[in-house]
């Protein structure tokens, strides 16, 4: 329906609403008026009457001056009774009413004017859906979105790193095959905020790779592509992270930014699928963890779903008895055994590996305990397990300065 239809049809509606009340209210008042008449008439032709029964001797006269006097006082009962009574309450009716109706289209034409869409057409979901496809197939580019985000470079590099830069960068350019100087040129740019070039390096190492490259390169590609677009999912971005989850359904990088892009688009309903599944299957450190709780409420009541987010979980730690036990240890015992957890940790990730996570916990209680040359060494070794894998070097390079080991 137009607009015009619309408001027409909204316009008939109120004036035939307005129409029926009216009409109820002053049938009732004819009708208080009706029945107040029709008690003086009885009460006036009783009076004829008992007249004419006291002229033919039908009644004694004192039985008809009784009876003459009782429905005269009847009579005056009724026309005082009407005087006063029926023409109040008739006209506070009217007034409440007509007070009443006009707050109650105040209130509706001003919540539709700020709660509904004013002049919007109807938008059923297949068209909604058509829109959304509109939108994903006509989105712009990679380099146009590139083109108009500003992206700065960080400014506080030290000297020595940016000469050894200008050296890696020659590196590759006469060894365009060398794998790993393209990781190194990769992270380093990106580390740098050259964003740009950090993804033509990434793009470089998957294309070198070929059928090897993992499902973590892909979505470190992907996401460089963002981060240089200033957040945007572009259609190259987004080649990326289907490459990535064709590689591994479950990358968790690449199912968050795949949920960010159905959300540009306005499939907020496959957002929230993504997301709500994503956020179940994730540790509570994972770094995806965080920007979806702060939005996964929206994106629900977007996509029309009822949804309470649950509470944040803390992940594993020290039980009841662990902490009763060393509230009563000595100093040294207590230090002893802070030790003994972090040697526990660094032997199983030398053994088995484990999550980024790990690794930066691993790296903060080094820090913490004195250690920082051994923390210094692990945060090394896992820049090196961590290659190319954008979300978790993030996460370590965080973890690394905070603990004084990083840059």
């Amino acid at each position: 329906m137009e607009a015009w239809g619309f408001w027409a049809a909204a316009a008939l509606l109120v004036v035939g609403i307005l129409a029926t009340l009216l009409r109820a209210m002053s049938r009732a008042q004819t009708d208080a008026r009706g029945a107040h008449e029709f008690d003086l008439a009885v009460y006036r032709d009783q009076l004829t009457e008992i007249e004419r029964d006291i002229a033919r001797g039908t009644i004694p006269s004192d039985e008809g001056a009784r009876l003459r006097t009782e429905i005269q006082r009847r009579l005056l009962d009724a026309d005082r009774n009407a005087a006063k009574t029926a023409p109040a309450p008739q006209q506070l009716g009217g007034s409440v009413v007509a007070v009443l109706i006009a707050l109650i289209l105040a209130a509706g034409a001003y919540g539709y004017w700020h709660l509904g869409a004013p002049g919007y057409p109807d938008l059923p979901l297949q068209a909604r859906l058509a829109m959304s496809e509109d939108i994903r197939a006509n989105r712009p580019t990679q380099a146009d979105a590139e083109a108009q985000t500003s992206v700065a470079p960080r400014t506080d590099i030290d000297p020595s790193f940016l000469e050894l830069m200008v050296r890696l960068r020659q590196a590759v350019q006469d060894r365009p095959d060398d794998q790993q100087g393209l990781e190194l040129l990769a992270r380093n740019e990106a580390a740098m905020g050259n964003l740009s070039a950090a993804k033509d390096a990434q793009a470089a190492l998957i294309t070198l790779k070929g059928v090897a490259a993992t499902a973590e390169d892909h979505a470190a590609l992907a996401e460089l592509m963002i981060m240089a677009a200033g957040g945007y999912v572009s259609p190259e971005a987004e080649q990326a992270l289907v490459r990535a989850l064709e590689a591994d359904p479950r990358n968790g990088t690449a199912r968050y930014y795949t949920g960010t892009m159905f959300a540009q688009i306005g499939r907020f309903d496959r957002t929230f699928t993504l997301w709500q599944r994503l956020l179940a299957d994730s540790p509570p450190d994972a770094p995806w963890v965080a920007p979806i709780r702060g939005q996964i409420t929206e994106v629900a009541a977007r996509a029309g779903v009822r949804y309470s987010l649950p509470p944040a979980s803390t992940g594993p730690g020290p039980t009841g008895d662990d902490i009763a036990a060393a509230a009563e240890m000595t100093a040294e015992e207590r230090q002893a055994m802070i030790e003994g957890m972090v040697d526990q940790l660094g032997a199983r990730l030398a053994q088995e590996g484990g999550p980024a996570e790990d690794w930066a916990r691993l790296i903060t209680s080094l820090a913490q305990i004195g250690r920082t040359d051994q923390a210094r060494a692990i945060y090394a070794e896992a820049q090196t397990r961590f290659a190319g894998r954008t979300v978790e070097l993030s996460g370590l390079r965080q973890a690394a300065v905070e603990a004084g080991v990083g840059e």
